[in-house]
């Protein structure tokens, strides 16, 4: 998946004010995560896998 092309999601918790918020785009094998106050920025890339592994893990918090 080229990032150029990617549809990226503000995630739901996100306000107009500017509060520190993540932005999710994805397909069936990787999730890219970035800032959505800099969308230029850098980018983690991660499988789908290790991304239901990492929000689970926040679930449990």
């Amino acid at each position: 998946m080229g990032l150029t092309d990617a549809t990226w999601r503000k995630a739901s918790g996100s306000s107009e004010q500017g509060d520190a918020c993540i932005e999710l785009a994805f397909n069936v094998s990787i999730v890219a995560v970035r800032d959505s106050k800099d969308p230029n920025g850098p980018q983690i890339v991660i499988t789908r896998d290790e991304f239901r592994q990492f929000a689970n893990a926040l679930k449990s918090l």
